[in-house]
């Protein structure tokens, strides 16, 4: 067996055994095979997708790559949630604490750049002096103690996807289904939790630009879940737009702290909420999906969610300060205002999410290589949504960067991202559809 042979038979649309998939994932992952050869099988499988059987046996080779962590030492059942990448989307910070607050353990292990911004690692980094490479006892000890723990994907946990996702994440092959099931479920799988709540973005900045692909994507998911023993359920939530208004990586951790303070988006809240909601249903503490909303809305209001997620800041050798003084951040060497002409006013009817995206990695807040950096500071604030109305000279978007020229190319490029109307445009509703809760 050599990687060529594979490479042949599923550029030819052949399925590919549980042998012959071991053999890629093991080889790979032990550095036997180079990035050339696995880029060319993961561009066939790109085309040529995995079936069901396959994707089944991807997962459970990536899960069995590494440890599979056991979390039943600490009480209570632990949930997790994973989305499928947006852009904005820093639901994590958000209902991660609301979650933790209503008494359900929140083990999040979570992964880095998903190209257009820094993964939830990246924005926590942001925070100074913040931990995301957390051992294995101090993780069990925080989430015991305060109720949540977030940490960076390990090397001991599915290695096999880190590596793999690196390299998807730049040859253009993120966007499969059967890739992505296997990613997410791989790592969820070997990550402890005994329940799992899959956040599956559907629209132009979705891996999933149709809502029937990401309703088979989530019902994937469910099934691998649920078969492996762990109840998993699945919302379909719209990413047609920007998810709130920040888009970065600094720039989505102060939006998440506004919105547990209850003044940020009505989106990026009400999805927050919902998805807390959901989670603390799994997690044995609510009566009913709707009872589990009422509950996070309630950790809102109260201030117990931001004050979770202060807790867990300081748990992790963050900057608490981070929550009062958003200054601690740090600021952009760069910034330019995007200001509408007379071809912008009007109504916004659409805000192309996978544009500004682009234009947020072009300012520095996402990779274009698995070796790269990100510019914590980068990234672009939305002060227009779709429904809005646009007058000549309004600014419509502020963005950010420490690079002149990065921050020339996101301008012109978020520019495009604007569709206008000349009537109101209805906004769009952010949860679609939701899957086995």
């Amino acid at each position: 067996m050599n990687m060529n042979e594979l490479i042949i038979k599923k550029r030819d649309g052949g399925r590919l055994n549980e042998k012959e998939i071991r053999y890629f994932v093991e080889g790979y992952t032990g550095g036997v095979i180079p990035d050339y050869q696995a880029s060319a099988l993961l561009m066939a499988v790109y085309f040529n997708g995995l079936d069901h059987d396959e994707t089944v046996i991807m997962t459970k080779v990536m899960r069995d790559s590494g440890d599979v962590v056991n979390l039943s030492e600490i009480p209570g059942i632990k949930v997790d949630k994973h989305s499928t990448g947006g852009v904005g989307d820093k639901t994590t910070l958000i209902a991660g604490p609301l979650t933790a607050a209503c008494g359900v353990p929140v083990a999040k292990m979570s992964g880095r750049g998903l190209g257009f911004t820094g993964g939830t690692v990246d924005k926590l980094e942001s925070i100074r002096g913040f931990r995301t490479a957390v051992d294995e006892d101090d993780f069990h000890s925080q989430i015991k103690e305060i109720g949540i723990a977030v940490t960076g994907q390990t090397a001991h946990v599915a290695p096999a996807d880190k590596k793999i996702y690196a390299l998807r994440d730049v040859t253009g092959t993120v966007d499969c289904l059967g890739l992505i099931a296997s990613s997410v479920m791989s790592k969820k799988l070997a990550s402890g939790s005994d329940a799992i709540l899959l956040d599956v973005k559907c629209g132009d900045g979705a891996f999933m630009e149709d809502i029937e692909s990401a309703e088979e994507l989530a019902k994937l998911m469910c099934e691998i879940g649920n078969a492996d023993g762990k109840p998993t359920a699945a919302v379909i939530t719209d990413m047609n737009q920007p998810l709130g208004n920040a888009v970065g990586n600094s720039l989505e951790v102060i939006e998440a702290v506004e919105t547990l303070k209850g003044r940020g988006p009505e989106d990026i809240t009400e999805l927050s909420v919902f998805l807390a909601g959901c989670m603390i249903f799994l997690g044995g503490k609510a009566r009913s999906r709707e009872d589990g909303v009422r509950m996070a809305r309630e950790a809102l209001n109260s201030g117990r969610g931001l004050s979770k997620l202060e807790e867990m800041i300081g748990r992790q050798g963050g900057d608490t300060g981070v929550i009062s003084d958003y200054s601690l951040f740090g600021e952009a060497l760069c910034r330019a205002d995007l200001v509408a002409d007379a071809s912008l006013a009007g109504y916004i009817y659409q805000i192309k999410a996978r544009t500004i995206g682009i234009a947020s990695q072009q300012l520095g807040a996402g990779r274009t290589r698995k070796e790269d950096s990100v510019d914590m500071n980068a990234g672009i604030y939305l002060h227009k949504k779709v429904g809005d109305e646009v007058r000549e000279g309004d600014v419509i978007a502020t963005l950010y960067s420490d690079d002149e020229e990065k921050l020339k190319a996101g301008l012109e490029k978020a520019s495009s991202a604007f569709v206008i109307s000349t009537e109101p445009a209805a906004r769009p509703e952010v949860i679609k559809k939701v899957i086995g809760i």
